[in-house]
């Protein structure tokens, strides 16, 4: 059976269709996300403090002098990113040593419930005292398919999954978008989450934003798993080969 020049034509065609169609649904984050039902904006995400969190502390009230007992003295680091804070480091109890208050649970708590609990142990001391908390070691790690994994200090207290894949710059053609592995520790414990980025559903998930020391991991597809044996170019060489094959005994017959 002679085949046609134009057979010929569609037939070095048809892969191409069908890899792209193929790999379309694997590959485009927050698919037909117009359809979806509506990204919940009221949601609130705070971090909840824990340990190892390196606390900015600052207490303000209507005289320096009277405030002066609450705050460290300035302290010479060599380390440029906390130099000049007044920091505080959250034991693995959750607690921390506060001047004149001495040991204070802060661990558990997000940081407006810390920032609270502080403000009323320090007001039976002084009036209307001004606390100024934050984390200053928030930080996210990406590992797995991304272009650079790695990790990331973050300068606010919030970053969305999104926000840390972008640090990372992206994910690479091999990374499984649909089985994204989020390990996070709440109450002493390592939880193990899956998302799915090619639906729009995961905006309104618990891990849309990270918390902080958040690890988030990027499995390898089926493509680069099997290429690392005979190397990724000669993988797809072959699978477009057998496939194009394929359709010719079929076509032929």
């Amino acid at each position: 059976m002679r085949i046609s020049l134009n057979t010929k034509l569609l037939l070095l065609l048809v892969p191409v269709f069908l890899f792209s169609c193929a790999s379309k649904k694997d590959i485009v984050y927050m698919q037909d996300i117009e359809k979806a039902k509506s990204y919940d904006s009221s949601l609130t995400f705070e971090p909840v403090l824990q340990p190892d969190d390196l606390l900015s502390i600052i207490v303000s009230t209507e005289s320096e002098e009277i405030a002066a007992p609450f705050n460290l003295p300035d302290i010479q680091s060599n380390d440029s990113d906390y130099r000049g804070l007044k920091t505080y480091l959250i034991d693995n109890a959750g607690y921390i040593d506060f001047p004149i208050i001495g040991k204070i649970k802060l661990g558990g708590l997000t940081r407006t419930e810390a920032n609270n609990k502080l403000v009323a142990a320090i007001s039976e001391y002084v009036k209307k005292p001004i606390v100024n908390l934050r984390i200053v070691n928030f930080k996210v790690s990406v590992l797995g398919e991304v272009n650079t994994p790695g990790s990331y200090n973050i300068v606010g207290e919030r970053i969305t999954l999104l926000e840390a894949l972008s640090q990372a710059r992206d994910l690479t053609i091999y990374g499984q978008r649909k089985n994204i592995l989020v390990i996070r520790e709440k109450d002493g414990k390592k939880t193990y989450n899956r998302v799915d980025i090619t639906t729009p559903d995961f905006l309104n998930s618990p891990f849309y934003y990270l918390s902080q020391n958040d690890v988030v991991y990027v499995e390898p597809n089926k493509t680069k798993t099997n290429s690392s044996v005979i190397g990724p170019d000669v993988y797809v060489l072959f699978s477009s080969l057998s496939l194009l094959i394929t359709i010719i005994v079929v076509l032929a017959r």
